[in-house]
């Protein structure tokens, strides 16, 4: 222990007490060479004659008394469930400290045990249809085990993307840093409506580009996709927008290859085009500049281009994300 590098050194001090005290050394000896008091050197020589070299150990220490108890957690807790005070909308720690008197570390412990934050906001949308149950069980068939021989494809618009125009790019800072960026300030040069469909088999994006959103530009793209499958059953997955499903369809009765699944009410999530959709936004068009509307669609083809090169299916899976009401749980499909 004495030679041990890595020893601590109060450690290494008790250590060599006890060796000098088996080569012949008194107390007084010993504790004059450790400028101790002679004292501590009795100490530790008899806690080693007695308990060997666990009496050489700290003992364990109760530690200072807690000052908030699980009375003041309750209150804190509590305190969320009352109106916040007049001229604020929401509570933060500050304001739960400055109440209930007590430090604003305090509250935030509180806070972080049980996984609470103020600040964050989530979104959701829970399903009101009444068939969720069928039909999104219709949908996670296909998409787990698709008909033999069949094609699946998820169909949505992307409606009024704009084409913005902004100053961006690197900016070298007077310290040596560089940072990129975008200016606020914008031109604005129309929109588009993209429409798109992804077959989950392969994971490949067909896209089509229109100035308006409806039921003939629709039939205009389902038109080129079924084209591309003139011998095969086609299940299409969509929403329920009133361009996709019309009271009397005639276009339907001139396809009867062609199947369609509808998602449920407020749950368009159930679409694996919209994660593509995500993934077009987040990698194309957030960071980009575009002088017009024929640039912005370029980019968006490049996108198609690249993404369908080294496309794969989606691994969908379930998970359940839990509120922060004890008694309210999210169970959605994400992948």
């Amino acid at each position: 222990m004495v030679r041990t590098h890595t020893t601590p050194k109060r450690m290494a001090e008790r250590a060599q007490i006890v060796l000098w005290a088996a080569g012949g050394q008194s107390n007084i000896q010993i504790a004059e060479r450790l400028r101790t008091r002679a004292a501590r050197v009795c100490k530790w020589r008899l806690r080693f004659t007695q308990e060997g070299l666990q009496g050489l150990m700290d003992q364990p220490r109760s530690g200072q008394p807690r000052k908030y108890t699980d009375e003041t957690e309750r209150l804190v807790l509590s305190k969320l469930d009352d109106p916040p005070p007049a001229g604020y909308a929401q509570w933060n720690g500050s304001l739960v400290a400055e109440s209930l008197g007590i430090p604003g570390h305090q509250v935030w412990a509180v806070l972080r045990k049980h996984g609470i934050s103020l600040q964050r906001r989530r979104s959701g949308c829970i399903s009101t249809d009444p068939e969720f149950a069928c039909k999104a069980a219709d949908i996670v068939g296909l998409y787990l085990d698709p008909p033999e021989n069949a094609v699946v494809i998820c169909v949505d618009e992307k409606p009024s993307i704009q084409a913005f125009e902004r100053a961006q790019g690197w900016l070298k800072l007077p310290n040596g840093k560089a940072l990129t960026g975008a200016n606020h300030e914008y031109r604005r040069h129309g929109t588009t409506t993209l429409s798109a469909a992804l077959n989950i088999a392969t994971g490949q994006v067909k896209a089509g580009h229109y100035s308006r959103r409806r039921r003939r530009e629709f039939l205009d793209f389902m038109n080129d996709i079924v084209s591309q499958y003139p011998e095969q059953e086609i299940h299409v997955i969509m929403d329920n927008l009133k361009t996709h499903k019309p009271k009397r369809d005639r276009w339907i009765k001139r396809h009867p290859r062609v199947h369609l699944h509808y998602t449920p009410t407020h749950a368009s999530w159930l679409n694996q085009i919209e994660t593509w959709f995500s993934l077009l936004t987040r990698y194309a068009l957030r960071s980009a500049s575009f002088i017009s509307v024929t640039r912005h669609r370029q980019a968006i083809d490049a996108f198609v281009s690249v993404h369908n090169e080294n496309s794969a299916p989606f691994e969908w899976t379930k998970r359940y994300v839990k509120s922060v009401h004890p008694k309210v749980n999210y169970a959605y499909l994400n992948n």
